[in-house]
């Protein structure tokens, strides 16, 4: 049997002990040579491309370059998402090897305890952590001439709390009582290769943007749902019946699709959570009132991916 990544060397690359042990010196480079990786570590100017640069490390010790083209100065975080930043480098890639380790997701609030910054700025550096990861997968295509990608979806959100009592109570699977909130994502896994997921409004809407990102010489694998049958007429299609079968022979099967959402809605609901005064040896001063925005946040960042 195959060994679980999460157990190979490979998941192990960036621990947070060894973060922890370097210093601010050996953390920015660190961030030097993974900026400027394409120039064998060697900065270049973000501006114009000049490789002609000058360092200029400012009284403080903050690490600066002067480019000879434009005479700008620069520094290893200009033009990335930590750019004007006010924590050391260090804390950055404390944050980085945190929020990857965590694989089902992190609390905000448990990441502000470990930086020892305000839950407001652990918020905003997840926000821009999530938009460079999305930002990486426009324009990216799955498959090719005798590769294998699955598709699926998984409907997310639109929860309509019932009523207390029971007069009070409608049905829900009725449009009229949904909140119009409900969104799927719709991902397209290639097997032992990349992950493409979409936010979409229902998997129909979702049928461009799998033609458009799975190479033509597919073979696309899906379950029953209706949406996909017109993808008969552009790919080699193998479909599975969930009522009948999770996995037939000849390979036919979606697990891999399914793992997606499994990981997925464990992230949702992983970490978010409400206390109220009361329950559980709760008091007042201890009551903690949480909102579950993850699929809002994912939505939003995997929403421009599909678009």
């Amino acid at each position: 049997m195959t060994q679980h990544f999460l157990l190979t060397s490979a998941a192990r690359t960036l621990p947070l002990a060894s973060v922890m042990r370097m210093s601010d010196e050996e953390a920015e480079r660190v961030f030097v040579r993974l900026r400027w990786a394409d120039n064998d570590g060697n900065a270049y100017c973000p501006h114009c491309g000049c490789t002609i640069v000058y360092s200029c490390r400012r009284p403080s010790g903050a690490p600066r370059w002067r480019c000879k083209a434009c005479r700008k100065d620069f520094s290893v975080t200009s033009g990335t998402l930590f750019a004007f930043h006010k924590l050391p480098l260090r804390s950055y890639l404390l944050a980085i090897a945190i929020f990857c380790n965590e694989v089902k997701g992190k609390s905000m609030l448990a990441m502000s305890r470990d930086l020892g910054v305000q839950y407001k700025t652990s918020f905003v550096l997840a926000h821009k952590m999530r938009e460079a990861m999305a930002s990486e997968l426009r324009g990216v295509n799955i498959g090719g001439e005798g590769r294998k990608a699955e598709i699926d979806g998984a409907y997310f959100g639109g929860y309509v709390k019932p009523a207390n009592r029971i007069e009070n109570r409608r049905d829900r699977r009725l449009r009229m009582n949904q909140s119009g909130k409900r969104k799927v994502v719709v991902v397209i896994r290639e097997r032992d290769g990349k992950t493409l997921p979409g936010v979409f409004a229902s998997e129909v809407a979702a049928l461009n943007f799998i033609r458009t990102r799975i190479a033509r010489g597919t073979t696309v694998y899906a379950d029953e749902a209706g949406a996909w049958n017109e993808l008969h007429g552009r790919f080699t299609m193998h479909r599975i019946n969930h009522q009948e079968a999770y996995s037939l022979e000849g390979d036919i099967y979606t697990n891999n699709a399914e793992s997606f959402f499994s990981r997925m809605r464990r992230a949702e609901i992983g970490h978010q959570y409400e206390r109220h005064p009361g329950r559980s040896g709760c008091g007042a001063g201890d009551a903690q009132q949480a909102e579950c925005r993850f699929l809002r946040i994912l939505a939003a960042e995997l929403g421009r991916v599909g678009s």
